[in-house]
């Protein structure tokens, strides 16, 4: 008779795209969303926590690929195996989709306009990468019913607001800010409207996106014939017309002409009578993207730069109704950030910005980090893009058939906190809890006691739970935990009514590099009458700079 097989155990592994997060990652994770949540509230926007889970029906034309409408999400279909299959259901892909069918739904109960935020994980069936997971969290603020572009200049300010408040401080980001509708309008202009250039658009849209990676002339190239890369590969390009490929890359590339015009013009403006540079530049020019100039430090100019963008994008969507509409809202956007006191040292005009996802109907932004970090293989880059957003005015119309205005933003909570931990401003460890050890098995009431008494002082604490026969491993697992201080008290430390408490941090770095004079000056374990626990073990946490909680700043 033949032997069973048995059941093969499972793996113990988590599924491709996925990962675990442990201790500190959590902590700083929830302290970041907590800082958001912060400003958010603090524009008068309401929490909203909406399903995990959202009919495919509802995502609709939210999902990556209308056309197979469960590519690029976790979805499953209700009975399936019934004789009438019920809804196909998806993990939520992003938390905009959701906010459409929140308020389709409870619109007649709620305010107009309506100011959500909304932060959770989100999932997407996407190929995983470096650094690039199938589940990760996001943090967006919306506001539906409100047509002005005030409340896009708003959603600009409170990102800039929620950077800064993170610990991004001004110099190391810019938020970039463009509008569909002069996109819109340089595509008419260049003789891409209508229903029959959907395809060309398409490629335009996608080579604009790849400027940082493809460069000016990549992007000429997918414009025209197209592009053949490193590896020999060929890319279509849209087919355009040399005069048509001119008039889309002066837009793409209007930052730079801009740029280097004005740096052309304050020079010139900059000379004396000879021709010669002078020291100083008017006062009205108040920012730099980075300019610099001989006999120049970096100088303001982003308020002159900013006005000349917009100068040149009218003059390149002149003839496209919608495309000046699109300028105009841009310099209103621009006029109202100023007044807020929110100026091009953060905030500027950048016709390369473009988002990719097909329903912005208006002005779109985007938050990118300026600073250089090492990536895997020690090559220097740029961080990057860590939030965008814009106007979406299509957003609730599948539901009701009316449209409904609506602006938000989306920040990458992991993406923030990777670059402040790259940027060395986020410790990637936790200080653990102070451990009170177990001496005598008999006496467990007492040190449940001591920790109580910790933790109504707000100092994060417990006893050691495990097996107390050793005492050295009750000491190994505080240095595992990482615990800042261990309490002490054996049978003669109880009769005598005293405790010791041992400085763990002290004690690592008098064994890592303290001679045995310093070792004897500066002794890392303590005897102090039970009484004084609480007090001794704070002073100790505020000697390393760390809070009651035992968290690391």
């Amino acid at each position: 008779m033949a032997k069973p097989k048995k059941t093969p155990r499972p793996k113990a592994e988590t599924p491709k795209g996925f990962r675990d997060y442990f201790g500190a990652e959590v902590t700083q994770r929830t302290e970041m969303l907590r800082k958001i949540a912060a400003v958010y509230h603090r524009y008068g926007f309401d929490a909203l926590e909406s399903s995990g889970v959202e009919t495919v029906e509802a995502l609709g034309k939210f999902l990556p690929d209308v056309d197979r409408p469960n590519e690029g999400v976790f979805a499953w279909q209700e009975d399936a195996d019934a004789e009438k299959p019920g809804d196909w259901l998806a993990l939520r892909y992003d938390l905009t989709a959701p906010l459409a069918r929140v308020y389709a739904q409870h619109q007649n109960d709620l305010p107009k306009p309506y100011r959500r935020y909304a932060m959770g994980p989100v999932w997407r069936n996407e190929k995983p990468g470096p650094g690039r997971f199938r589940q990760f969290y996001q943090c967006d603020a919306d506001t539906v019913g409100a047509p002005s572009v005030a409340a896009d200049a708003e959603i600009c300010a409170m990102l800039a607001d929620c950077l800064e408040e993170v610990g991004i401080p001004r110099g190391d980001y810019v938020i970039r800010v463009n509008n569909r509708k002069v996109l819109n309008g340089v595509l008419e202009v260049a003789g891409l409207a209508g229903d029959d250039k959907e395809r060309e658009r398409g490629i335009v849209l996608r080579a604009i996106d790849k400027l940082d990676r493809l460069g000016v002339e990549g992007v000429r190239a997918l414009l025209g014939e197209g592009r053949k890369d490193e590896s020999g590969d060929f890319t279509e390009g849209a087919g355009l017309s040399e005069r048509h490929v001119d008039i889309i890359m002066n837009f793409v590339d209007t930052k730079r002409l801009v740029q280097d015009a004005a740096e052309r013009d304050l020079v010139d403006a900059a000379k004396d009578d000879d021709g010669e540079l002078v020291e100083t530049i008017s006062s009205e020019l108040r920012y730099s993207e980075g300019l610099q100039r001989d006999g120049f430090e970096r100088e303001d100019i982003g308020d002159f730069v900013n006005s000349q963008r917009l100068s040149f994008l009218a003059e390149l969507v002149a003839e496209s109704e919608v495309g000046m509409e699109g300028v105009d809202e841009l310099e209103m956007i621009a006029d109202l950030l100023a007044a807020g006191g929110y100026g091009p040292d953060r905030i500027v005009i950048d016709p390369s910005v473009v988002r990719g996802l097909g329903y912005y109907t208006g002005p779109v932004y985007e938050a990118e980090l300026t600073f250089d970090i090492q990536d895997e293989k020690g090559r220097t880059r740029n961080f990057g893009s860590v939030a965008g957003g814009g106007r979406y005015d299509d957003l609730v119309k599948r539901f009701t058939g009316q449209e409904v205005p609506a602006t938000g933003v989306s920040i990458g909570v992991d993406r923030l906190l990777a670059a402040l931990q790259a940027k060395g401003r986020m410790a990637s460890t936790q200080a653990g809890p102070v451990v009170v050890t177990v001496m005598d098995r008999d006496r467990m009431a007492d040190y449940q006691k001591m920790v109580a008494e910790l933790r109504q002082a707000g100092i994060r604490a417990e006893v050691y739970l495990g097996n107390p026969k050793n005492f050295g491993n009750q000491l190994k697992y505080a240095d595992k935990r990482g615990s800042p201080v261990a309490v002490i008290e054996g049978g003669d430390e109880k009769e005598r009514g005293v405790v010791q408490i041992k400085d763990l941090i002290l004690g690592a770095q008098i064994a890592e590099s303290a001679t045995l004079e310093e070792w004897k000056d500066r002794p890392s374990q303590l005897e102090v009458p039970r009484g004084d626990l609480v007090a001794k073990v704070r002073d100790i946490l505020a000697q390393h700079d760390l809070p009651d909680g035992g968290t690391a700043k």
